[in-house]
């Protein structure tokens, strides 16, 4: 019988937070299966989530939530692959806010043959987000989980829609609509990817998560993983920097975490214009960005940065014996055009309507090529 939490005893549990005491991860998941059921009112899940975010998350309270949101409101696939399948995303909330670096370097490892099953949202803080960009690409971001394993496979790359009920039927989509603070949910719910990959590059917005991110990810079953968070100035990117310091925590296969960083500089790369990895005031300009990256006509600065990000996988994947081999890998697909030919090959396999995919992507390679 499913047990029942009453509004005060789910108020202590804010209390407890509110004083510093951390929770169990069973007491986490608890409590999160009351913010899914939507059994407590939206202030009383509201005051949870900001006195847990204020708190600062455990990794058993974040393990928590992740089994909650994974076990109760996620539709699960098993995308059969030659190779196994790996996710890249950042947690969102950083206080640089880049244009869809991550969705580009996913598209180039695809090239590379690496499977990729991403998993995102829209945009909650900023204007431009994984799902908004790839749908003004052509994808379709309302298909079935079944459609999107098929792009997998058929593809090499395709993406569930976080916020979409097709993928998180019960209340995520509910959830994350409604509130533009960073807290747990930003690591939990993006690892709650319907395929489960074992493998992953997973940017993060503060560099405390490092310290942490990467025990969470071997919890729930990650064998593999780089967790990054990159500096430009004083500010935060979910990404590896090619203005300042990147910071990574990679998980290895023996359960070890090795800590590094590098500068732009040790990538043999220059450092970039800052302005130009900026995010766009739209979201097409952002899709135009991407056909241009991908045909090789845009800026020095915006193709290393997703270069240098797309040899992150690479590197996971053995497809390359270093970060800087990744990124130099990473360049040729884009400029011998395997990089644009996966990325037509995304549109028509995760499409219920290939023909207006295929155009709405035309449509933008034409503006591009003008």
């Amino acid at each position: 019988m499913e047990k029942t939490i009453s509004m005060k005893d789910y108020g202590q549990v804010i209390t407890q937070l509110i004083n510093k005491e951390n929770l169990s991860k069973d007491d986490s998941k608890e409590m999160f299966m009351e913010i899914l059921s939507d059994k407590q009112t939206a202030m009383q899940q509201g005051a949870f989530l900001a006195a847990l975010s204020a708190k600062g998350a455990t990794p058993e309270e974040v393990a928590g939530s992740f089994e909650a949101i994974y076990e109760v409101d996620t539709f699960k696939v098993e995308p059969v692959t030659e190779f196994p399948i790996v996710d890249n995303c950042g947690t969102g909330m950083d206080s640089f806010k880049t244009f869809n670096i991550s969705t580009a370097a996913s598209i180039i490892a695809a090239a590379a043959g690496i499977p990729m099953a991403k998993h995102g949202s829209r945009a909650l803080t900023s204007v431009c987000g994984t799902i908004d960009v790839l749908e003004a690409l052509g994808i379709d971001m309302d298909s079935r989980v079944e459609l999107v394993k098929e792009s997998i496979e058929k593809a090499g790359i395709g993406i569930f829609n976080g916020m979409s009920p097709e993928v998180h039927p019960v209340a995520l989509g509910r959830v994350l609509s409604q509130i533009s603070f960073g807290s747990v949910l930003n690591i939990s719910a993006s690892l709650a990817n319907p395929a489960l990959p074992q493998y992953g590059v997973r940017g993060v917005y503060s560099k405390e998560m490092l310290g942490f991110v990467p025990q969470i990810m071997a919890e729930i079953g990650y064998k593999r993983a780089i967790v990054v968070y990159g500096e430009v100035g004083e500010q935060s990117i979910d990404e590896a920097s090619t203005i300042g310091t990147t910071y990574i925590a990679e998980l290895k296969e023996d359960g070890t975490v090795e800590n590094y960083s590098f500068n732009p500089q040790d990538m043999l790369i220059t450092p970039g214009i800052v302005d130009e990895i900026r995010t766009f005031d739209s979201v097409e300009a952002s899709a135009l960005c991407i056909v241009r990256l991908l045909k090789g006509k845009e800026t020095k600065t915006r193709e290393d940065i997703v270069a240098l990000n797309a040899g992150l996988i690479l590197y996971l994947r053995d497809k390359a014996p270093s970060i800087r081999a990744g990124y130099e890998m990473a360049l040729e697909l884009i400029h011998n055009g395997e990089a644009w030919e996966k990325l037509k090959s995304w549109v028509k396999y995760q499409n219920r309507d290939r023909l207006k995919g295929l155009s709405t992507l035309y449509d933008l390679e034409e503006k591009v090529m003008k």
